[in-house]
């Protein structure tokens, strides 16, 4: 009858832990897994103990059973520290693994040594074969050390029930029975039951209340439960970044309201296609001022459908590891209802909004005429670039043009209108630069041009300040990184980020070949006017090293109409 005992509890035991596969969940603490790994193990031993037919087998037996014996004790107690939220050190954890390794490591030893049994004999008399033996040293350790172990545990389990609220009461009750019935089992069970040994019972029963622990503590895990919740809600999407901008991940909704995000490569740099390029800004302006991270997102159906258009939220905010800033989030939320109820509103108000839109483009146009005004005023302080917006301007719309008739980039016609009229107001950050360098008849010194190298990035941020409220968020974003990184170079030697590559946003790339060329074919008052053929010598020599070389081909092309263009200015 005894083996059918231990059969049946290794079967229950082997159930209990396919349930709690079957059931596993990825925030389940890991020594739940190891001790529903352990019991089964154990419990098989106690069935080749019921079989075995001389001493070593027992032996043998013997210690598959005590791998559960041993470090049972020792998973439950860190399952008690984890469900009540205490960390204990990993150097003392570390050592009481090593501690109860070495208690199991003595029982290995039987038959070799006298630490866990001095002696031992075959005794077939019992209801199942067993041992007479004689106690070693180390077996009294094992069992001073399950009884401090099990007494620790209950202190965490009453310092908990008295000082943290937080914890779950039906958790800390439910927490105390597995290791009690472990430990009673193991020091009682044989003597109430006439040497038929519980303890695999006993087992079997702590897995049922560690099932029952799982499932109850998952719910009681807050900040798990409500972001499992958001992922599964169609109407929220995630897109995260680190701070290079290079893509991270997102969920469906993310990529249903972005479909570009579906072919992107991780960790490739965000922003420079046309459905990314809204967001691009957003992340932008979020990594000048934090306080301004509330945008709106409109998706439109792609297949015109007006009553499918939908309105969402974006909030951006610092991405999280632990307790380290790695990134940004982008995260969209459907108010697709309110907006509705707005536009219902704004039916009734047609001739106000038409004044409304009438205004907004006085305002951008006012917003232009101001930048190019001061883009005027500040070409008027600077000794060396008499004429330079205006013929940068040119070179620029015929370097687009000449892409546009490659065709390899696919440019937008949207982006290739923000670029040309960007174009102007890439030198503006120059109003901030001191007169005594910026007038400066010659070359400048090394300080001198540390200090002219901040009009980059002072560019950026006049624009930015400028057309901060302006709808032409697209133009915004060309006209800021126009100013900000057409001094950056494709190696990432240049200024003010040594941004590199695709990193550099294409409208500065293509700045930069407009700004160089015009440099080099026109007088300044520290040099005279190269030839176009010295000129465009050093040009090709820069592909690769500070231009883009994807634009090598567009600017051979459009060389004799630059040459045309400069030839014409001279005349």
């Amino acid at each position: 009858m005894t083996p059918l005992f231990y059969t049946i509890t290794f079967v229950l035991a082997l159930s209990c832990t396919a349930i709690y596969l079957y059931t596993w969940h990825k925030h389940y603490d890991v020594n739940f897994t190891l001790i529903f790994t352990l019991i089964p193990i154990s419990c098989f031993g106690y069935i080749l103990q019921s079989f075995a037919e001389n001493a070593q087998e027992i032996v043998a037996a013997v210690k598959v059973m005590y791998i559960g014996g041993v470090f049972l004790q020792l998973f439950m107690f860190f399952a008690i520290l984890h469900l009540c939220q205490i960390e204990l050190k990993r150097w003392l954890r570390l050592l009481l693994f090593v501690f109860f390794s070495s208690i199991y490591a003595s029982v290995l030893s039987i038959g070799y040594t006298d630490l866990f049994y001095r002696s031992y004999a075959f005794d077939s008399d019992g209801l199942i074969p067993d041992l007479t033996k004689d106690y070693g040293v180390m077996h009294t350790v094992f069992y001073i050390s399950v009884i401090l172990l099990f007494l620790a545990g209950v202190a965490v389990i009453l310092y908990s029930l008295f000082k943290k609220r937080q914890i779950p009461r039906t958790i800390l009750f439910l927490t105390f029975f597995p290791n009690a019935i472990s430990v009673f089992c193991y020091l009682f069970g044989r003597r109430l039951f006439s040497g038929v040994d519980i303890l695999p019972l006993g087992y079997v029963l702590a897995q049922i209340i560690y099932l029952i622990i799982a499932r109850r503590a998952t719910l009681y895990n807050a900040k798990e439960t409500v972001i499992a919740s958001m992922l599964h809600d169609r109407s929220i999407g995630f897109i995260s970044f680190d701070f290079r901008f290079r893509y991270l991940g997102s969920n469906e909704t993310a990529q249903h309201l972005i479909p570009e995000l579906g072919d992107l490569t991780v960790d490739r740099v965000f922003g420079y296609r046309k459905g990314e390029r809204r967001i691009r800004h957003f992340l932008e302006s979020f990594k000048r001022n934090p306080e301004s991270n509330q945008f709106l997102f409109t998706y439109k159906d792609p297949a015109g459908n007006e009553e499918e258009t939908r309105y969402y939220n974006v909030n951006i905010s610092y991405l999280y590891d632990g307790f380290r800033n790695r990134g940004y989030i982008v995260t969209f939320t459907d108010d697709t209802s309110n907006r509705k109820y707005i536009n219902l509103l704004d039916t009734y108000n047609e001739t106000l909004q038409g004044e409304v839109e009438a205004k907004t483009r006085g305002l951008i146009e006012m917003h232009d005429n101001l930048i190019m005004s001061l883009a005027m005023m500040v070409e008027s302080r600077d000794n060396s670039t008499g004429g330079h917006i205006k013929r940068t301007s040119e070179v620029v719309r015929i370097l687009i043009d000449e892409l546009n008739k490659e065709g390899k980039l696919s440019l937008s016609e949207s982006f290739c209108r923000d670029v040309i009229k960007a174009a102007p107001m890439h030198d503006l950050g120059k109003i901030a630069v001191d007169d005594a360098v910026l007038r400066k008849p010659g070359r400048f010194t090394d300080e001198e041009y540390e200090k002219m190298k901040h009009h980059a990035a002072e560019g950026a941020r006049v624009i930015h300040e400028i057309l901060l409220h302006t709808p032409d968020n697209s133009f915004k974003l060309v006209a800021e990184n126009v100013a900000h990184y057409h001094h950056e170079r494709w190696d990432g030697s240049g200024y003010p980020e040594g941004k590199k590559k695709e990193e550099i946003p294409l409208e500065a790339r293509i700045m930069a070949v407009a700004d160089v060329y015009d440099a080099l074919v026109s007088k300044r008052v520290y040099k005279d006017a190269f030839s176009f053929e010295k000129a465009d010598t050093i040009i090709k020599e820069g592909m690769g090293s500070q231009f883009d070389p994807a634009l090598s081909g567009a600017y051979e092309k459009a060389r004799p109409r630059l040459e045309a263009y400069y030839g014409g200015l001279s005349e």
